[in-house]
């Protein structure tokens, strides 16, 4: 994705449209099933375009009429200033998670990376 496409110095467009990638971007996630997630680099690569910040820049500028939770970060750690909504929404959804190790600061669980990434398979009629 060029960066004239999506600067980085433009919030939401104040009419209805959005740009295309970021139809796509939410396209994705909305395909992504309860209980499973995708990191923002998966999505990127089920699009064949763009890379993991365009895809983060996507979701905190448009993403929240579509499970942005679950799109995540490469290390399972949930996301931060929306830990305790999105920790709700994936026990309501049966993600796997790991429990929080005792050194960890803030004692939050973390995603099952290995258990709860989709690869987009069983229900891929956005990829195209």
């Amino acid at each position: 994705m060029s960066e004239q496409s999506l600067p980085d110095d433009i919030g939401p467009e104040p009419s209805d449209a959005l740009p295309e990638y970021a139809e796509r971007v939410l396209d994705a996630t909305e395909a992504i099933p309860p209980g499973r997630v995708m990191t923002y680099g998966d999505v990127a690569e089920w699009l064949g375009e763009g890379g993991p910040r365009q895809v983060g820049r996507v979701m905190s500028l448009y993403g929240g009429g579509v499970p942005w939770w679950r799109v995540v970060r490469a290390d399972g750690v949930l996301l931060p200033g929306h830990e305790l909504e999105a920790l709700d929404r994936y026990r309501e959804e049966g993600t796997p998670l790991k429990e929080a190790s005792r050194a960890a600061a803030d004692h939050l669980p973390r995603l099952d990376l290995r258990r709860a990434r989709w690869d987009g398979g069983e229900h891929a009629q956005v990829h195209t």
